[in-house]
């Protein structure tokens, strides 16, 4: 007898795709958190949301008893040195992506995770090798004139927006290349290990320099800084969770959640400017992603198998 090929399990994609939704929808909500952090700066949000983390990851450790896991896995040279590249990319993308917010800039970072599907996309092509479908090739083409018409617009290229979209298109990459080799909770304790020496030395030079504001400001800055690690922990051991369980192109797909609502805080809580070109490009990145969407649904549907 024939044995029959087993197919994925769908309450993993299920679980994969909630995952992947709860992390998007907190990450729209960040700008109003970081609103709060004033007087803080971008580098100090950083420094204190990596040492927060830690103290949340190693709680969730503990709590998972996780400890011979994350024992094995520092023990591991290609898990330690994927999961350093992605420290290092995901520290550019929260720095970036906090300069935005506090400058005035938060309809750049909503752009930068509107072409962050795109780039997921087009990574998957590059260096995954996987072949696109005639709607992605074109959801591709309205993402690149988008570009074009910012540039032109601005009359520099859009660096924040890109920044981010790379940043964390690279990241999801290296999170995807892991797949189960560890879990989630594990990955994220060792990705701020690496960065946390970086954060207590900046906060030390802060201290010394009579810089900081996370003990000059009150016990209420404080935790609001402090809350900076669940807000950042949280989210991304959702998004590990999702990449471990999903095509890359599927998370791409969920991307568009975050940057519509930061959008939405940009403009109407914010009040931030929207000329002519930034219109113009959102609406060609907007069809992009229409046709992404569209493309994934078809997808979906067609690799279903027949009810019987």
């Amino acid at each position: 007898m024939t044995k029959t090929a087993p197919t994925p399990a769908p309450n993993a994609q299920a679980g994969g795709t909630l995952a992947g939704l709860g992390a998007y929808f907190l990450w729209g909500l960040l700008p109003l958190y970081f609103a709060l952090l004033a007087p803080a700066g971008p580098l100090e949000i950083v420094a204190a949301r990596v040492f927060f983390s830690l103290v949340v990851c190693l709680a969730l450790v503990l709590i998972l008893k996780e400890w011979g896991t994350l024992k094995t896995a520092l023990r591991t040279p290609r898990t330690v040195g994927m999961l350093a590249l992605a420290s290092a990319l995901i520290a550019v993308n929260w720095v970036v992506y906090t300069f935005a917010v506090l400058n005035g800039e938060t309809v750049s970072a909503a752009l930068g995770y509107f072409i962050n599907p795109l780039v997921s996309t087009f990574l998957g092509v590059v260096i995954l090798k996987e072949r696109l479908r005639p709607l992605q090739w074109v959801a591709m083409g309205f993402g690149l004139l988008a570009v074009v018409v910012l540039t032109v617009g601005y009359g520099s290229l859009p660096l924040i927006a890109l920044t981010l979209a790379f940043s964390f298109g690279l990241y999801g990459l290296v999170k995807n290349r892991l797949g189960h080799s560890i879990t989630t909770t594990t990955g994220l304790t060792i990705e701020t290990l690496v960065l946390v020496p970086f954060s207590l030395a900046f906060l030390a030079y802060l201290a010394a320099t009579g810089q900081t504001t996370i003990t000059s400001e009150g016990p209420g800055h404080f935790l609001l800084l402090m809350g900076t690690g669940i807000i950042t922990a949280v989210p991304l051991l959702f998004f590990g969770y999702a990449a471990q369980r999903l095509p890359l192109s599927v998370i791409g797909s969920l991307q568009y959640i975050a940057p519509a609502l930061q959008f939405v805080t940009a403009v109407v809580v914010f009040h931030e400017e929207m000329p002519p070109e930034r219109w113009w490009g959102f609406a060609l990145v907007w069809v992009a992603i229409a046709i992404l969407t569209v493309d994934s649904i078809r997808s979906f549907s067609g690799s279903r198998p027949p009810k019987r």
